[in-house]
């Protein structure tokens, strides 16, 4: 199982010959994507062909909506969803360091209608999203997400062809994926040094791309040192997340990040790429198993990462009304954190 190295900067990939290069062209870009998995487990992706626009209304929008009274935001509380859709007051997450996060934040997903039978079914990650009475904001939101899933699938054939595998080797496994974007908003804070704006973490899904307005964002090396990634232009910024990880044996590190020192506002908004709910994620052939995890289901995982996570889901865990899968992992058991004896802080 490999590790990242000591890197001291995240490396930088163009991926427009994914979509219109050559097949020699796009091959060089899926070696620099696995190189850039491998070793470091973040990248930034230029070159990918969203129209600037579409950010610009995703952020004029989002601003909207945090600038509303709390009392409005609450109405879309994601506690009064049965699907984790919603408006995150600050304070409602705490990951594996126990510290309470400095930011709100609004989740959606794939917007399935009411009569989707998985939602019926009781899916915890699956069915309709909550809208804020915003105007525009469901559109320039929906547009958003749309253009960074159709990256995301292209990005996923690069990754195929870095592992040796067929480009569509994955496509399978994308009919209805949980795919969240997250809207998220750090409030400017003059004295953030003791506190995170998100506390360190992998992804639980198979990668993240992410647009960021500030930098704050922090990698932790092979050595257990954090590295600035501070926004680059209008390039995506793209971490290995559990799922990849588990799939190349650990080949593809799921690199440990955080949010620190946020002083500034700042806004960010991740794609947490997954694969369908059911999907079965074991080591691929001729790939080594991660010690301590043979096998997981993407959605079980996900589910119980989150409801370890979100103050509103643990308390319905302690009071019976849900349970976490049988196949629950504790927090931070990928990424360098559950690599290394202590955490590096």
């Amino acid at each position: 199982m490999t590790a990242p190295c000591d890197f001291t900067r995240i490396p930088v990939v163009d991926v427009s010959p994914l979509s219109h290069g050559s097949l020699q062209a796009r091959r060089r870009v899926a070696h620099a994507l696995g190189r850039a998995a491998r070793e470091v487990g973040f990248m930034y992706v230029t070159g990918h062909g969203i129209p600037d626009g579409l950010f610009d209304d995703l952020l004029r929008t989002t601003k909207e909506f945090f600038a509303l009274p709390y009392e409005d935001k609450m109405r879309c509380w994601i506690g009064a969803s049965r699907n984790h859709r919603g408006y995150v007051p600050k304070g409602e997450e705490v990951f594996a360091g126990g510290s309470p996060d400095h930011k709100e934040a609004f989740d959606l997903s794939i917007d399935l209608p009411t009569d989707d039978p998985d939602y019926l079914a009781g899916n915890p990650l699956l069915g309709p999203n909550q809208w804020p009475d915003l105007p525009g904001f469901k559109e320039a939101v929906t547009r958003w997400y749309d253009a960074v899933f159709g990256l995301g699938r292209t990005l996923f054939q690069g990754f195929s062809v870095a592992l040796g595998l067929a480009p569509d080797a994955f496509d399978r496994y994308l009919t209805k994926p949980p795919s969240q974007l997250r809207l998220i908003h750090y409030p400017y804070d003059r004295s953030p040094q003791d506190r995170p704006g998100i506390g360190a973490h992998t992804d639980y899904e198979c990668f993240t791309l992410l647009r960021p307005t500030a930098a704050g964002l922090e990698v932790m090396n092979g050595a257990g040192t954090w590295i600035d990634a501070p926004p680059l232009g209008d390039a995506f910024v793209i971490n290995i997340g559990d799922m990849l990880e588990l799939w190349t044996g650990g080949e593809f590190a799921a690199t440990t990040h955080r949010v620190r020192k946020v002083s500034e506002e700042r806004y960010a908004f991740p794609l947490f790429f997954s694969v369908d709910y059911a999907t079965r994620v074991a080591p691929l052939p001729g790939f080594p198993e991660v010690p301590g995890v043979s096998e997981l289901v993407a959605g079980e995982h996900l589910f119980a990462q989150t409801a370890q996570t979100f103050r509103y889901l643990r308390q319905r865990v302690a009071d019976g009304e849900i349970s976490l899968p049988g196949s629950a992992l504790a927090l931070s058991s990928f990424g360098q954190e559950a690599r290394q004896s202590s955490p590096a802080d």
